[in-house]
């Protein structure tokens, strides 16, 4: 029997509650062998956020019981399709998009805050999701997302579930801000790229992270280096172009999305150290790039059989846990 009892949110600021509103927390009593369930934090990843379905269903398949979940940015999107009944849906819509239907779906803007509106794909969403409210949903379900003028992290924990995901998607630079309650709001990875924190402010006891930027970049060196010009005389006093080891042809789009990848690498890694899940679940899926939205069915595989590799671990912990 799900038992609803008050806590205050400290960690972040849940947008249009006031100072003095109690949120919910979840406990659960339940006899020694049954299992606990578990509370999962997605994690932001652009693309490679096609493998949360992966892993959704990997866990429904195992029948382990998901207690809660929070979600960031792609992550908020695949967890309250998730909870609004409407998985299948969302992964035959993943599984159908092609390059050239990825940009059809885009409504391309200019003068605006955003390179793109959206709004194509939004329409999309509520085809499915127009009358769902996140008070409706079958379990707890927290979006993040950032406030632009503040730097604020907000939790969406109530209201539209579109307005929700959107705001917490709406990667700067690309997507147009959402206007929320008086506040402009974009992607949640800026702040909390793996929300396991929001997991813990409703003291879960079992807490599982989906974090899709673990094998992007490494242990990320800190490297020594000369400053030499870019230019290299050779033997016969001609200049020549060094190229460094790591070097590839980057566009503008290019640069921003890789600056995004490390900002998210960064931040999850400082974040995760200071405040770990009990299990992290890391697809590796660094090779798929940040825009490759039309890589669904290897994202998805990725993240199933990641899942699936794990499940011996996760049923231990749901014994262990009480």
């Amino acid at each position: 029997m799900l038992e609803w009892a008050s806590r205050r949110l400290r960690a972040a600021e849940p947008i249009g509650i006031s100072d003095n509103t109690d949120v919910p927390v979840i406990t659960a009593e339940k006899p020694r062998d049954s299992k606990t369930p578990i509370a999962l934090a997605l994690g932001g990843g652009a693309a490679r956020g096609w493998a949360h379905i992966g892993v959704l269903r990997a866990l429904d398949e195992a029948g382990i019981e998901i207690s809660m979940i929070a979600g960031t940015s792609i992550g908020a999107l695949v967890g309250g399709c998730y909870l609004g009944g409407k998985l299948d849906q969302l992964e035959e819509f993943a599984r159908s998009l092609t390059k050239r239907g990825i940009f059809s779906l885009l409504d391309l803007r200019f003068g605006g805050n955003g390179l793109f509106g959206g709004m194509k794909l939004d329409r999309r969403l509520r085809e499915h999701l127009e009358e769902l409210s996140i008070e409706t949903l079958a379990k707890p379900f927290i979006a993040v997302c950032t406030e632009i003028n503040t730097g604020h992290e907000i939790w969406l924990m109530r209201g539209s579930l579109i307005t929700a995901m959107r705001a917490s998607y709406a990667l700067p630079g690309v997507f147009e801000p959402v206007e929320c309650n008086g506040r402009t709001l974009v992607d949640g990875a800026l702040v909390n790229p793996v929300p396991v924190s929001v997991c813990r402010s409703y003291e879960q006891p079992l807490v599982v992270a989906v974090n899709l930027h673990y094998d992007q970049f490494g242990r990320a060196a800190v490297i020594k280096h000369a400053a030499e010009p870019p230019h290299a005389p050779t033997g016969d006093g001609e200049m020549a172009r060094a190229k460094p080891p790591y070097s590839k042809r980057l566009g503008i789009t290019g640069v921003m999305m890789e600056s995004f990848n490390i900002i998210q690498d960064r931040i999850s890694r400082a974040r995760m150290a200071g405040d770990p899940p009990d299990i992290a679940l890391l697809p590796k899926i660094g090779h798929v790039g940040l825009a490759e939205f039309h890589r669904a069915d290897e994202a998805i595989k990725l993240g199933y059989e990641e899942t699936m590799a794990r499940l011996g671990e996760l049923e231990r912990m749901q014994k262990l846990v009480f």
